[in-house]
């Protein structure tokens, strides 16, 4: 098909993963006219190869770890040549769960764009800084310069900051149209939001108890000191040394959208309660995932 939803996604987010791949032809009305398509970071030897290697990122250099729960992140840019430059592609996070229709967004017109996102402020208008590229839509045959793998492989060069990559700063600001934050909804379930994204990684639903397996930034350009902490901690203890545990998300109905999504998940054969409990066991998802499933009331229909 000529338009597809991909989820990019790791080892240890692949339960959210499949949750979200689920939501997408759950939730819309058109779930004949897309694809829905997971992409791993196992089936990339070339990003495997990498590990502990140093590459560049926010100006300073940073150790490659696979292991990291973020390591997925660059596979953001992989949909055009999935797609062999065609057609039109929405990637998103494996933190993020269709509310609405998804059709609305492959299907809307992106004005001559080449990608459409969300800006990372929450402020009304603010257009400058980082731009949200953890829900793109992207017109392939316009992106037919990303090449992933050479573009990756820039990063351990020092040619390519991971950041500015992450940002859309490498990419001609008027080639990127802007969405409303109901496509990116970070942490806000509303009467609006047409994707639900757990972008706060500390109380993701799903990972509540855990020990915290997820990396600070470690530059911080309005106040310096706080990197020199960061990076004395992870000398002194290790990458995730006294960063504590997941917390429970401060939204019960966030929680209970998401494990409403996954008892139907279990109930399809999706995932298999085997598979929970392997998550469980690696400390991919909360080791008291199967009371909370108990405790969470059906959703209403899509």
């Amino acid at each position: 098909m000529d338009h597809c939803v991909f989820i990019h996604t790791n080892h240890k987010q692949i339960v959210g993963a499949l949750v979200s791949a689920y939501s997408m032809r759950r939730n819309s009305a058109h779930a004949d006219k897309f694809d829905v398509r997971i992409v791993q970071l196992k089936d990339y030897p070339f990003m495997h190869a990498r590990e502990g290697q140093l590459y560049l990122r926010d100006g300073a250099r940073r150790r490659w770890l696979n292991n990291d729960l973020q390591s997925f992140t660059p596979l953001r840019f992989t949909a055009p040549e999935l797609m062999g430059y065609q057609g039109r592609a929405v990637m998103v996070d494996p933190d993020v769960f269709a509310v609405g229709d998804v059709w609305e967004l492959l299907s809307r017109d992106m004005q001559g764009k080449a990608i459409l996102c969300r800006t990372r402020s929450s402020k009304p208008g603010e257009t400058g800084g980082c731009l949200a590229t953890s829900v793109m839509l992207q017109d392939c045959e316009k992106l037919k310069h990303w090449r992933f793998e050479d573009q990756f492989n820039e990063m351990f060069e020092f040619r390519r900051d991971y950041k500015r990559w992450i940002c859309l700063k490498t990419e001609p600001r008027d080639t990127i149209g802007l969405l409303g934050h109901e496509w990116n909804s970070f942490d806000r379930l509303e009467a609006g939001t047409r994707m639900l994204h757990n972008t706060k990684r500390k109380t993701q639903p799903w990972k509540a108890g855990l020990p915290v397996d997820f990396r600070p930034p470690e530059t911080f350009s309005w106040l310096p000191p706080r990197g020199w902490l960061q990076r004395a901690r992870r000398a002194l203890f290790g990458e995730y040394g006294l960063m504590g545990h997941y917390k429970p998300h401060p939204d019960i109905r966030q929680e209970q959208f998401f494990f409403g999504l996954l008892r139907e998940c279990l109930d399809q054969g999706i995932v298999t309660e085997d598979m929970i409990r392997e998550q469980m066991a690696q400390n991919h998802v909360r080791h008291d995932a199967f009371e909370v499933l108990e405790r969470t009331p059906p959703l209403v229909g899509a």
